[in-house]
């Protein structure tokens, strides 16, 4: 039986926390894979979530450029992550295919992309907590 995905930011904001502190725990067991993974599912849900705020209708989409281009209509400044977005997608990729010629993420490039997720949430928080001043 499906059910239906939420439409309530703050669920996909609660979900997209647990997905970012999966990927601090796996970087401490020395997976920067799986900790990839999460990272861009974080991203994925916090995108979501600030979209849904906005009134967009949910899709089933993994793409965070996609999902970026789309919140890039109501905050332009969200732009700025974009080169982030692309990279970070890849890691969703890299750790649910086999790929014959497979590249090895560091835990350093982790890392960085986890202090840039970081960085992308807090402001998705402050955009929310301003708009929520305003109405």
């Amino acid at each position: 039986m499906m059910r239906d995905e939420s439409l309530y930011p703050k669920n996909w904001f609660a979900i997209g926390e647990k997905d970012l502190k999966r990927a601090e725990n796996l970087l401490t067991l020395h997976d920067p894979e799986g900790a990839g993974f999460f990272i861009q599912q974080s991203l994925e849900k916090y995108l979501k979530g600030y979209l849904l705020s906005k009134g967009w209708k949910l899709r089933r989409i993994h793409s965070l450029e996609i999902l970026l281009n789309d919140a890039i209509i109501y905050e332009p400044s969200l732009e700025e992550y974009r080169q982030d977005c692309l990279k970070i997608t890849y890691y969703y990729v890299q750790d649910r295919y086999p790929f014959t010629m497979a590249s090895e993420l560091s835990e350093k490039e982790i890392k960085k992309s986890l202090q840039i997720a970081k960085a992308l949430i807090q402001k998705i928080h402050t955009l929310i907590l301003t708009e929520n001043k305003k109405g």
